[in-house]
């Protein structure tokens, strides 16, 4: 699972003690980017030597993560795509459009106040994620099958219920 988006809080840790606890970590291998701004900045710069401009040195360190980007979305079976309130990650959007290409199944997780700025990637995600443990649940009944209790508690009800059992166009 690449998991694409903002650097800048837990969400990965999250996601990772999420598949734990739901012991999946026999099932589930996260990666993602370079999680170091620093690092992902200067990497090329580091490997390959300085550069007098600094647009040639940003160049060169997306290229190298470029590199890094394609071939783990390229090896995943699902892509994670998050956008938070803080940081707008374009280059999370433009992952999104990598992986949808090549016919990754993304799912996306942010906030509801960017749906409408995300309607696009959401119009390509197979599932759209307000919370980190919606997407540990996504995983999971992937995965396994599992279901998590309802989110709407008491008030949830079966579709079978609402529409009546064998209704052909539910």
């Amino acid at each position: 699972v690449y998991l694409s988006g903002e650097i800048h809080s837990s969400w990965r840790e999250d996601v990772a003690a999420g598949i734990r606890d739901a012991g999946l970590s026999e099932q589930v291998l996260l990666c993602g980017p370079n999680p170091s701004h620093e690092d992902s900045d200067d990497c090329a710069a580091i490997i390959l030597g300085m550069e007098e401009k600094r647009p040639n040195w940003d160049r060169i360190g997306a290229s190298m993560n470029a590199i890094r980007t394609r071939t783990l979305i390229d090896e995943a079976d699902v892509v994670v795509v998050r956008l938070g309130e803080k940081y707008r990650q374009w280059n999370a959007a433009f992952d999104a459009g990598y992986a949808s290409a090549k016919g990754k199944p993304i799912i996306t997780l942010h906030p509801p106040s960017l749906g409408h700025p995300m309607k696009e990637v959401n119009a390509a995600a197979m599932a759209v994620c307000e919370e980190v443990p919606q997407v540990v649940q996504t995983l999971a009944y992937v995965i396994s099958g599992a279901l998590p209790s309802p989110r709407d508690g008491d008030a949830w009800e079966p579709i079978a219920d609402r529409l009546g059992k064998g209704n052909p166009n539910p």
